[in-house]
């Protein structure tokens, strides 16, 4: 019989592997922000062996579930005698590094492709003018494109954080504790799956929540879709 007394009883554990959550989404973004614009530079670079080499990340990460990379990164990693005697083995031995590279990799491909886009789509009539300016290519880039491609890009890159966050879940397939890894932990303690689902459902509804609402919160400081003042 449903007992909707037991979501609330269950709800404080649930937001201890809330913590966790919260801390693996945060690493994974910084990573996946941190390796999308070295993607995006290669994407639109003007050697095709960059742009390959970018396609076929981005294609392989997109194409294949992120299940099977946190697999083959965490299970797999280990087959090789050269990276158990690499200076990686420490983090790649620990599920929580192994679950934030293999989803940061992930979120890179996602956040790469849509940051080449926004940097393609900025006029070109910008470079133009910050070359007979002097400026190098360097801080137009950093200074002027970069900008305007990520006002352009921020929409899409904040649906990213949000599915991030729902794929932090895949962290308890490899025991750690998060929210669904003690939402999985309850069930097995407390015999009612429904009630404690529910319980983690509803956290997960109110992170991503707050998320959204920062976000378009942002959104609307950079202007990004005000229309021309009338007089």
């Amino acid at each position: 019989m449903f007992d909707i007394s037991l979501i609330w009883s269950v709800m404080p554990t649930l937001l201890t592997g809330a913590r966790l959550t919260l801390v693996l989404t945060a690493l994974v973004v910084l990573l996946g922000v941190a390796l999308a614009l070295p993607i995006a530079l290669a994407r639109n670079a003007r050697w095709s062996v960059l742009r390959t080499a970018a396609n076929g990340y981005v294609l392989f990460f997109r194409g294949t579930p992120a299940l099977v990379q946190l697999f083959l990164l965490y299970y797999g990693a280990g087959q090789f005698d050269l990276i158990r005697g690499s200076f990686l083995w420490p983090l790649l031995r620990d599920p929580f590094w192994c679950v934030v590279i293999a989803l940061g990799l992930n979120s890179a491909a996602y956040a790469g492709k849509t940051l080449a886009a926004s940097l393609a789509a900025v006029p070109s009539g910008i470079r133009e003018a910050a070359f007979v300016l002097g400026l190098s290519r360097a801080r137009t880039l950093c200074h002027l494109e970069l900008p305007l491609a990520l006002r352009t890009a921020l929409p899409a890159l904040g649906n990213d954080v949000i599915l991030t966050c729902k794929a932090t879940s895949l962290a308890s397939t490899v025991t750690l504790l998060d929210l669904t890894g003690t939402a999985r932990l309850l069930t097995s303690e407390t015999y009612a799956p429904y009630e404690v689902f529910i319980g983690a459902g509803l956290v997960y509804l109110s992170i991503n929540y707050i998320l959204m609402a920062g976000l378009r919160q942002l959104e609307r400081r950079l202007d990004l879709h005000s229309t021309p003042r009338t007089a």
